[in-house]
Order: C-alpha cells, then structure tokens, then sequence
C-alpha cells in the first residue's frame, strides 16, 4: 500500500501514539450528507475487502479504529467510484475537509475476457450474478486469469490524504475504506466498476455468453439427434387402432423440489422503482417475506394435503 505525503503541513499533528504532543485542534461537526457506516462488512465480499486493509495495515491498528470510528460517524462524504479510482472528502479537525484518493490498479482486458469466460461457464456465477449476490467461489474465475478482485499486496492499493499525517493509512484513509466496504455491501457490482467494468458491461457480457453457450448446446443436441435417427430409423406396419397405446413401459417420473440458489430474483432484476426512499433495496427489504413464501410452498408441495388450513408458516391464532 503506497502513500503520498502532502506538500506542506498546515499544522503540527501527533506522528505517534508516545511521548508528549500539543493538543489537536477541535474536530468539525459532521457534514449533514455524510455517510453514517452502520454495520461494516455485512456481507462475506464486504468483509474480504475490510479484512484486505487490515491485513496490509496491521501496524497501524490505532488509525484504523479511529477510521471506524469517523465513518460510523458520518465524517466521509462526497464517495465517488470510477474505474480504477475512489475520491471521497473526509471532516477532521480543519475547516478545510481532507481530500483522499484511493487507486486500486484497474484489470486488464484480456483479465476481464478470461474471468468473464469463467463465470459465464458457472451457472450458479451467472444466476446470482444477474440477481445482485457476489457469489462465493467469484474470485476463482479472476484468479485463473492470473488476477484478483481484492488487493493483496501493499503495491495494489495506492492511497492520498491531504492530511499531514505519514502513516499509511491515516484515519482518514481508513474512515473511507470501511465506508467503500458497505457500500459494496449494497451493490458488489461497484468492486467490479473500481476493477474497471461497469454493471451493465459485466451483464451484458454474462448474458451473451450464457446465450451462446445455450446455443451451441442445443445446436449440438439437435445435431446429435438428427445423425440418430438417420442412423436408427425404422417403420413397421401398426393398426390405426393402436396408434394411441403405449409400446413400452414408461420408466418412473422422479423429480426434486429444492430451495432457489437465490430468492427473491424478480426483484433483484427489476430493481428499485423511482419513488423507492429506503436505504435499503426492496429485494433486502423483503427477502425474509420470499424466503418464508418459498419455504411454505415447498412443504406445502412435498407434504400434500397433510399440513391443515391455517396452519401455514407464519400464521398464528390467538385463543385469547
């Protein structure tokens, strides 16, 4: 993890946590839009992404509680995510907020078309992919590219502060870091904009792909079965009267009814409608509520008419 120091120190600031200091001036009141972090690294690609600075800054542990500290807060605002680049402004103790930039090095093209390959040929990858979920085994497909989603060395990640503090990073640095990692909580696809493909662009190419791959399957199978019955065909004589009676036994019908890969897929797709006010997205808000319906449904289709009227999860009848 590089850093760049700023050119000129406006005031003297503690460079460590020993020995004697001036006292810092007062902090600033947060920004009225600042973001206010409520839990950090909800999610298993949040986590990994907050768990990636603590591994390159384990030194510097007491700016990195001091970061959590100012995004709980609401201290970074002004978070913008382009490829390759995040900039975001962060109140301290100046009037003037610090400016901090981070710069995770964007991947390749021939890195993007492999690991898009890759997923495409995953069929859980694509599915929860095209539903808004990361999927687990997602860096795999980066790593047989010869690349990786999160950084994982210190040259990776390079970070600016315009604060005149030489630890890397600073808590200012650090506040942004945890505030990216909920905000990749909500939307994984901006870890994939910051490594330089947007949304769009990486499902677009996850659908051409499964597309073709569906394609040239079935282009197969029709070939497949064309060259056998050329190969197998025969006719014997049958009575008009026969035409409707099977031949030969059907072999059992046997099927499975399981729990979706994702739920609440539709809405995920469909996304949040104009006048949608909630933080959170509406496939979060109601997942509980898809989860419980597919559960009932599922038992009510493996267990047949054994579950009584009324009696369906979720319900509840009071004698009192």
């Amino acid at each position: 993890m590089s850093h760049r120091r700023p050119r000129f120190r406006e005031y003297w600031e503690p460079w460590d946590d020993h020995g004697w200091y001036p006292p810092a001036p007062p902090k600033q009141p947060p920004p009225a839009r600042g973001i206010k972090v409520k839990k950090i690294g909800a999610t298993w690609w949040g986590q990994r992404w907050i768990e990636a600075l603590e591994q390159l800054s384990w030194e510097y542990a007491n700016r990195l509680a001091r970061g959590r500290t100012y995004a709980r807060a609401g201290r970074v605002y002004d978070l913008g995510i382009a490829s390759g680049t995040v900039t975001a402004r962060v109140t301290g103790s100046r009037a003037t907020p610090y400016r901090v930039t981070l710069r995770l090095r964007a991947l390749s093209a021939a890195a993007w078309t492999k690991a898009m390959a890759a997923m495409a040929g995953e069929a859980i990858f694509a599915a929860q992919l095209l539903a808004g979920e990361m999927p687990r085994d997602v860096d795999n497909a980066f790593r047989a590219a010869g690349a990786s989603l999160f950084p994982l060395k210190p040259d990776d990640l390079e970070t600016e502060c315009s604060c005149p503090d030489w630890a890397n990073p600073c808590k200012h640095i650090a506040a942004v870091h945890y505030v990216l990692g909920e905000a990749f909580d909500r939307d994984p696809f901006l870890l994939f904009e910051l490594r330089g493909r947007p949304r769009r662009q990486v499902l677009d190419a996850l659908r051409r792909l499964r597309a073709g791959a569906t394609a040239g399957a079935a282009a197969q199978g029709r070939a497949a079965k064309r060259t056998a019955a050329v190969a197998t065909v025969s006719l014997d004589k049958a009575a008009a009267a026969a035409f409707e009676q099977l031949r030969a036994p059907l072999a059992a019908l046997r099927f499975r009814i399981e729990a979706p890969a994702v739920h609440a897929v539709v809405l995920r797709q469909l996304g949040a409608p104009p006048s949608w006010s909630l933080r959170e997205s509406p496939a979060e808000v109601l997942r509980q509520v898809y989860e419980a319906g597919g559960a009932l449904a599922r038992r009510l289709a493996l267990a047949g008419d054994s579950v009584p009227p009324g009696r369906e999860a979720g319900s509840s009848r009071s004698n009192g």
